[in-house]
């Protein structure tokens, strides 16, 4: 068996670059939203852009999306950034926008700025057009991004708050945040997903100890040996910075080995017959299919850089290998006896679903084993029809293509379409109220 693997140069496309921007891309005018609207959107990451972007092409203008960056996209970007990452794992095809509108779409965007793009990127456009598989540089896909906030006026209708509370009735929803309060007909969750702690065990609880980060936060410059932990995309980001600085670097992988493939799960889910798969399950044979395709993995285009680090003794890889303690200075012990030494140590161990938790009643979520409720006709929750969620809070709905750009984007039209037909159908009672009250 042949097995192709792609060049690493793809991973080296450039970031910073000046893209045209529409004159509409301006912030909010206020410094906080009206105090009510026809729906609000907590989160403004891809889910959230591409819900906003959806429901203004169903004649739903009137929302506010509340995100804790004020930002579309910010917080993602400024994560990417943190990892030093050049590329999506996501293709062409998966992209926030708006499916069936004559909306531009990402491959387009790319098309229409020909000239921007280095001769590897222009080769990836023209694998997209082949059908083919393709790697979508960072900066190509937070442009378009922000043509996408700009066209759909959702840079307009995006503020700034720590969302605190979402209490839904069976008439609205009110989403509190820091600074203010809207109460809308309906709220979209958008919330993304957050970094998984460490156990316990490790150190105690808390804060990591000194010299121990998360891979969301900056890894400090000095130090000649940094050790990583974990085996996903996140994990193969930090070794490549690592080994670019010249550090020395320990890899510490749980499972016997790592493992490399284009999509973050199945490339099935992605399908409707993959999506189909969830229709009709049972609750304990979706969360085994969750655990067996949601699982860490890297993009092919690591493998021939990471395994000439390895060669070249600049990457040690401890396989099969679980941590059992972690103690300052910095020390990694594993199960096996062995004793990781390193400068720094930041740990990948891969994200959680935020579900609504803490935000919104138990009886709303009604969590069964850290995943909501929710029809999985429109992914509303059972317990607040007047709440739906898109994003990775809908994977035991949509599958584990749920967390992906294109999951969003599959969750967004369903979502997107009851709301509007909400919407229509409350018209006449919201009508006939202010008549009476006129009266």
């Amino acid at each position: 068996m042949i097995t192709f693997v792609p060049e690493p140069r793809l991973l080296e496309s450039p970031r910073g670059r000046e893209w045209p921007v529409l004159p509409a891309t301006r912030p909010a005018t206020t410094p906080e939203p009206p105090p009510g609207a026809d729906v609000v959107i907590v989160g403004a990451g891809p889910a959230g852009l591409a819900v906003a972007s959806a429901l203004w092409h169903h004649g739903v203008r009137d929302i506010v999306v509340v995100d804790r960056d004020g930002r579309p996209c910010g917080r993602f970007f400024d994560r990417v950034d943190l990892l030093g990452q050049r590329v999506l794992r996501s293709p062409y095809e998966h992209h926030p926008g708006v499916e069936g509108y004559r909306d531009c779409e990402l491959l387009d965007f790319a098309r229409l700025h020909w000239s921007v793009l280095t001769p590897v990127e222009r080769r990836e456009v023209r694998m997209a057009q082949a059908g083919h598989r393709s790697v979508v540089p960072v900066d190509v896909f937070e442009a378009y991004c922000t043509h996408l906030a700009a066209s759909h006026h959702v840079t307009e209708r995006t503020w700034r708050g720590s969302v605190r509370e979402v209490l839904p009735t069976t008439q609205a929803v009110t989403v509190r945040a820091d600074r203010f309060s809207v109460t809308a007909r309906h709220a979209v969750l958008c919330l993304g997903e957050e970094r998984r702690s460490a156990p316990d065990t490790w150190w105690g609880g808390g804060y990591p100890p000194r010299g121990v980060s998360y891979w969301d936060e900056p890894v400090p410059s000095g130090g000649k040996r940094l050790a990583v932990v974990g085996a996903g995309l996140t994990a193969a980001h930090l070794i490549a910075t690592g080994l670019a600085q010249g550090r020395e670097v320990r890899w510490i992988v749980r499972e016997a080995g790592e493992r490399y493939q284009c999509a973050d799960v199945n490339s099935s889910f992605f399908r409707p017959e993959g999506r189909a798969r969830f229709d009709g399950v049972s609750w304990s044979d979706r969360l085994a299919l969750m655990g067996r395709f949601r699982r860490a993995s890297i993009m092919f285009e690591f493998r021939p850089m990471l395994e000439a680090a390895e060669a070249e003794g600049r990457l040690v890889v401890h396989r099969g290998k679980a941590i059992a303690k972690v103690t300052p200075g910095v020390g990694l012990h594993l199960e096996d006896g062995t004793t990781v030494t390193a400068d720094h140590a930041v740990l990948a161990l891969g994200t959680t679903p935020s579900i609504g938790h803490g935000l919104m009643p138990d009886e709303a979520v009604l969590d069964r084993g850290g995943w909501p409720r929710l029809d999985e006709r429109t992914f509303a929750y059972v317990g607040a029809p007047r709440v739906f969620a898109v994003g990775a809070a809908a994977g035991m709905a949509l599958g584990p293509a749920a967390r992906n750009i294109d999951g969003h984007r599959v969750a967004t039209a369903r979502v997107a379409a009851a709301v509007a037909e909400n919407l229509r159908r409350d018209a006449p009672l919201r009508s006939a109220g202010k008549d009476v009250a006129r009266v």
